[in-house]
């Protein structure tokens, strides 16, 4: 995703402790106040390559979005839909995914790295049922929300997008 922006933010009620999360599009560094400029240097990043690579990790490989959409296919819709390709893009900031169906195709937004598997299963089936259903009519709805936590997810992407003062991006 290119180099992220970096905010380091020094707090007199730290002593010790440095952590770091992301903020949107964000790396935010929390470090003590009394910390040194170098010490800072070094430890910011220690933490943007540690928060990486935690990220990562929860963040599939293409290969492996594709067998978790088969999967969820089988499990939700009885394996009627088999997409061709499903890979991460890196230019989708309205939508959490997209799916062409004319190329069984399906496009998730790296804005999903490091959200729970369990949201990316939710879009992941959301983007999947529009093979069978391009539209959001009712039966599509039947579909996805036969995922035992879509409304949990839907939840999760509707708070995520309000903490960020974000109009809520769309699975489509």
């Amino acid at each position: 995703m290119g180099n992220p922006e970096i905010e380091v933010r020094r707090s007199p009620r730290r002593r010790r402790t440095v952590s770091a999360h992301r903020d949107g599009d964000k790396i935010v560094v929390l470090i003590p106040a009394s910390m040194s400029k170098k010490a800072e240097q070094e430890w910011v990043t220690t933490m943007v390559e540690r928060l990486e690579r935690q990220e990562q990790r929860r963040r599939p490989p293409d290969e492996e979005l594709l067998a978790r959409a088969m999967d969820l296919s089988d499990r939700y819709l009885g394996g009627l839909a088999e997409p061709d390709s499903v890979r991460w893009v890196d230019n989708q900031n309205s939508r959490w995914g997209s799916c062409t169906p004319g190329d069984r195709s399906i496009r998730i937004s790296s804005r999903m790295k490091g959200m729970p598997l369990w949201v990316l299963d939710y879009v992941l089936l959301h983007e999947v049922t529009h093979l069978l259903e391009p539209s959001h009519d009712e039966r599509f709805w039947a579909w996805v929300n036969a995922y035992p936590k879509a409304e949990r997810a839907k939840g999760y992407l509707e708070g995520w997008s309000a903490a960020r003062d974000e109009p809520g991006p769309v699975a489509d």
